[in-house]
C-alpha cells in the first residue's frame, strides 16, 4: 500500500460523495477499569443524524490521516493463529447480513478486551460500506464519466476512541435570572482523536489484499503491539523511527562516534537523491547494505568495504539482508529540521545546511560556529561582527 492509495481512501469519507456507500455502524461502549461492555447499538449509517454522520466522518479521515511507518502501518496476518481475526474480517467482509456482521464485530470486541483494562471510558465504532475507485483519470472530453468504469471495494473500519469527562461551569439562567452551577455527567467521546483503529482489508496496486491489513495509530511512532499481535494477530512492523535508529547505528559502526557536519550533510544528500530519483514508482525506494556502502563512499568516509557494511547489518539488525525505507532514515528537505540541543540553546537546521555548521576549539571552549550570509538580527537588533 503506498501513500496515492491511503489518500485515495481517505478523500472518500465526507458525506454524499457518490463514491462511498456505509452501510452500517456499530458503536460499542467499553467502561474503563472493568472493561466491560456497556453498552452497543448498531445502525443503518443512512438513519444517524446527519449532524452525527459528520461527526464520524471526521473522525474516519482523522484515523486515515498520517504517513506509512509512522501512523500507519500496513501489516500482514499471522501464518499461524488461533481464532484468527483475518478469518473474522474476512467473514464480515463478505457477509450481507447485518446481524451477522454485528456478532463478528462484537467477537473481534471481545478479543480487544481480553487482557486489556482501559484507563478511560472507551468506545469502539465499526463500520462497513464500499468505495470505488475509478479504474482511469478524469477525462473531461470523454463520452462516458469515470464513474462508470470503476473498481468497487468493500471495507471494514474500526476506531477507538476514548472519552473525557466534561468542565464545570457556571452558567447564568436567563429565564429565572440567575447564576447556576452547570453539572454535566455525561462523557465526551473525542471523536477528533481517536486512539488506534485499522482499515481491512488493505489495498496493493488498486485491488483489494485480504491478507493484509491497514493498521492506524493515533501517536506516531508508538503502535501498540499487543494490540497488533493480540488482537488482530498480525506481524509487528518496524517504525521509520526505529529504522533511523537503525542506520545511525550502522553508520557509527562503520565511521566512528563523531563526524563533521560536511560528512552528514553529504550523506543526507546522497539519500535525498535516492527518494527523488525513485519519485513516480509505486514502491518507496530502500537501502541495502551495498546501497549503504555507496552513500558512504560518496560522502567521503573512509576504509568502507561491502563486507564491513553488511556485517554491520548482521551486527546491528540481525538481518544482513534486510532494506530500510529511504525515507525513514532522513529528515525531510522541505518539512523537518535537525534539532542541535545544548545547554544555552536549540539551533534548528535543515540537513542540506548542515555543511555551514562547525564544532570549534575557541580559547579552551568548544563553541559551535555557523556561517551566515548576511547581518544576524535578534529582537531588532543587528549583531556587530566580532574578528577573531
Amino acid at each position: 500500500m503506498n501513500k496515492k492509495e491511503v489518500a485515495h481512501i481517505r478523500k472518500q469519507f465526507k458525506l454524499d460523495h457518490d463514491l462511498l456507500s456505509l452501510y452500517d455502524i456499530l458503536n460499542v461502549y467499553i467502561m474503563k477499569d472493568s472493561s466491560e461492555v456497556y453498552h452497543w447499538e448498531r445502525l443503518p449509517f443512512g438513519m444517524v443524524d446527519r449532524e452525527k454522520q459528520e461527526l464520524y466522518m471526521g473522525n474516519f479521515k482523522k484515523l486515515l490521516t498520517g504517513e506509512l511507518d509512522h501512523k500507519l502501518f500496513e501489516l500482514k496476518f499471522q501464518e499461524e493463529a488461533e481464532e484468527p481475526t483475518k478469518v473474522m474480517l474476512h467473514q464480515g467482509l463478505v457477509t450481507g447480513d447485518p446481524e451477522e456482521w454485528q456478532d463478528l464485530m462484537l467477537m473481534l470486541v471481545d478479543k480487544m478486551l481480553a487482557d486489556t483494562k482501559y484507563e478511560k471510558d472507551t468506545v469502539i465504532t465499526f463500520v462497513r460500506g464500499q468505495y470505488h475507485r475509478p479504474t482511469k483519470a478524469r477525462n473531461d472530453e470523454a463520452e462516458e464519466s469515470e464513474k462508470n468504469e470503476t473498481f468497487a471495494h468493500q471495507f471494514i473500519l474500526c476506531s477507538v476512541n476514548s472519552t473525557e469527562q466534561q468542565r464545570k461551569n457556571l452558567m447564568f439562567d436567563y429565564v429565572e435570572r440567575e447564576f447556576k452551577y452547570n453539572v454535566i455527567v455525561d462523557p465526551i467521546v473525542k471523536l477528533s482523536s481517536p486512539e488506534q483503529g485499522f482499515f481491512y482489508p488493505s489495498v496493493t496496486d488498486n485491488y483489494s489484499d485480504v491478507n493484509r491489513i491497514l493498521y492506524c495509530t493515533g501517536k506516531s511512532n508508538f503502535p501498540d503491539p499487543h494490540f497488533i499481535e493480540q488482537v488482530l494477530n498480525a506481524e509487528t512492523s518496524v517504525t521509520a523511527l526505529e529504522e533511523r535508529a537503525y542506520f545511525e547505528d550502522i553508520v557509527k559502526e562503520l565511521a566512528g562516534e563523531q563526524l563533521d557536519t560536511t560528512t552528514i550533510a553529504q550523506v543526507y544528500e546522497q539519500i535525498q537523491q535516492v527518494i527523488e530519483d525513485a519519485a513516480g514508482e509505486e514502491e518507496p525506494p530502500t537501502l541495502d547494505f551495498k546501497d549503504v556502502e555507496r552513500v558512504l563512499k560518496v560522502s567521503g568516509v573512509e576504509n568502507v568495504t561491502a563486507e564491513k557494511v553488511e556485517l554491520a547489518f548482521e551486527t546491528i539488525i540481525d538481518d544482513r539482508n534486510y532494506e530500510m525505507k529511504a525515507s525513514s532514515v532522513i529528515p525531510k528537505f522541505t518539512t523537518k529540521s535537525i534539532k542541535i540541543e545544548t545547554k544555552v540553546a536549540t539551533i534548528s537546521v535543515s540537513p542540506q545546511d548542515l555543511r555551514y555548521l562547525k564544532q570549534v576549539n575557541y580559547q579552551g571552549k568548544r563553541c559551535i560556529m555557523i556561517e551566515v550570509d548576511e547581518d544576524v538580527v535578534i529582537e531588532g537588533f543587528t549583531l556587530s561582527t566580532e574578528i577573531l
